[in-house]
Formats: C-alpha cells, sequence, structure tokens
C-alpha cells in the first residue's frame, strides 16, 4: 500500500512538474530531462510511469478536459432552460482565465501541438466533437421546449463554440483588456436574438 501511496505521488510530481515546464517552456523545448529535474526524480521513475513525453502531455490536456466536461455538465443539469444554461457557462470564460491564469500558456500548447502531432490532434478533435454533440443537443432541446427557433442546430452549436474559443483566445492575449464574461454573455445574447421565436422578440 505504501509503495502504491509513493508511487501515485511520484507520478503527481512528474504530472505538475511537467506542466509548470510546458507553460514555461513550450512542449518542445521541454526534455524529460528537464520535467526529472523539475520533478526531482529519475529517468528511470519518469519511464515506469510515462512512455513518454507525449503520454505527459496528453494527460494533463485530458485532465483539462475531464475538469472543463464536469462543469458544463453541472451548469446544463442545474439550469431550468438551455437558454439559462448557456448564460451560466459563459462565466466558465471568465474563470478558466481568472483561476487558471499560471496554466493559460499549455492550454495555447494543446492547441499549438496539435497541429504538428497527428495524436495530439486527435486526442484534441474528439473532445471538440464531443462538445458539439453536447452543445447541439441543448440546443435542440430549446427548439423542443420553444425557447429556440427552429434553426439547424448543430450549425447553431458550432457558432457558439467559435464565439467561445475565439474569446478565451483574446483573453489568453489580453486577459485585462475587458471583462470576458461580460463580452462572452454579450455574444451568447447576440446569437440569442436569431435563436428567439419571432413572437418572442
Amino acid at each position: 500500500m505504501q509503495k502504491q501511496i509513493q508511487g501515485e505521488q511520484t507520478r503527481e510530481q512528474i504530472l505538475q512538474a511537467a506542466e509548470r515546464c510546458f507553460a514555461e517552456r513550450g512542449y518542445d523545448a521541454t526534455s524529460v530531462m528537464l520535467i526529472c529535474g523539475h520533478a526531482g526524480v529519475s529517468k528511470g521513475a519518469f519511464y515506469h510511469h510515462f512512455e513518454s513525453k507525449q503520454e505527459v502531455f496528453l494527460e494533463l490536456m485530458q485532465r483539462w478536459l475531464e475538469t472543463l466536461e464536469t462543469q458544463l455538465t453541472a451548469f446544463r443539469d442545474q439550469a431550468g432552460t438551455a437558454r439559462e444554461g448557456l448564460l451560466s457557462m459563459a462565466g466558465l470564460v471568465g474563470e478558466v482565465l481568472e483561476l487558471g491564469a499560471p496554466q493559460l500558456p499549455i492550454y495555447l500548447e494543446f492547441w499549438a501541438q496539435a497541429t504538428r502531432d497527428r495524436e495530439i490532434w486527435q486526442a484534441t478533435i474528439q473532445p471538440f466533437q464531443h462538445y458539439l454533440a453536447f452543445f447541439t443537443e441543448m440546443i435542440a432541446g430549446g427548439m423542443e421546449s420553444g425557447d429556440f427557433r427552429a434553426v439547424d442546430a448543430e450549425r447553431a452549436a458550432r457558432t457558439i463554440l467559435s464565439m467561445a474559443i475565439g474569446l478565451l483566445f483574446q483573453g489568453l492575449l489580453d486577459p485585462d483588456g475587458t471583462d470576458w464574461n461580460e463580452a462572452t454573455t454579450f455574444g451568447l445574447d447576440l446569437i440569442f436574438n436569431g435563436l428567439v421565436p419571432k413572437e418572442a422578440q
């Protein structure tokens, strides 16, 4: 049991050290040796837990995506309507920027590395497709309840995702440029004006 606990602690040390290194230096400039130095472990210990630097990177990305998934699901389940659920999710942009500031550079690394590494691209596109289905289902539910007029739910979901990703990038580049929660809510309101039934306008 003690060995298992120590093994889990070592694995976590490696992940935390890698996250710092990727954020500070980028993926390509971060070596296994550098991660080991920051984690205070040997290369043997590293390869006992991970096959490669890429595997560490993918696990960090998966952790971030799982956290985001948990938050999105909670907002959806707690909301009374699809519109309320989407508006409550707007706060996630500001939350990511405010609470995750030290890790923000690694978010950019996820997307940048996905353009150069097919395995990372596949790991990135799968959750994107999942989120597309997630928002498509929400919008379709809003149409069924009468909150939204009949539109192509998938195209509407792509529009919302594109706006959210674009605002996140802007926030990464210019975190103090505006209130990003308000900017996201404003953007959603613009989209909703095109989704609400004409008789409700």
